[in-house]
């Protein structure tokens, strides 16, 4: 297979994810890719397990659909634990040539506090990284004024 034949997309089931798949698609398509898209069920209470895993599912399903009828296979994978680490996990136990994954574009002072699943997965893992910027309301109202 040829240049990034297999293609790990995250979801975490937010707006982001729409710029991803967006990106991804043109490049799968380009690149004749297998797109694996991964959601990370992240929950801290066995209450919260059921409802979380139900969600991730959805977000699965959602953009496998959107993604169907494309020239390129499309996988989908529900991983469990801390997003972070599943990622890099997966990355390596599905053999991916690239990971994509959108950013919300925090601040740095955010970043710091609160950490970056991007940057970690970018300092923890050898797999290229793409990095796609999650539009926002701001740029949106910004550009139609």
């Amino acid at each position: 297979m040829g240049l990034f034949g297999r293609i790990l997309v995250t979801l975490d089931g937010s707006d982001v994810d729409d710029a991803v798949l967006e990106d991804v698609l043109r490049l799968a398509e380009t690149l004749g890719s297998t797109v694996l898209l991964l959601r990370v069920a992240h929950f801290h209470t066995r209450d919260s397990k059921v409802a979380e895993e139900d969600e991730a599912r959805e977000d699965l399903a959602r953009a496998a659909t959107r993604l169907e009828g494309h020239r390129f296979p499309v996988e989908t994978v529900l991983g469990r634990g801390e997003p972070q680490d599943v990622i890099i996990q997966q990355a390596l136990a599905l053999d991916v040539d690239l990971i994509a994954m959108g950013t919300h574009g925090h601040g740095w002072a955010k970043r710091s506090v609160l950490g970056s699943v991007a940057d970690h997965v970018r300092h923890n893992c050898d797999v290229p990284l793409l990095l796609i910027k999650g539009h926002t309301g701001k740029e949106e109202s910004a550009s139609s004024a």
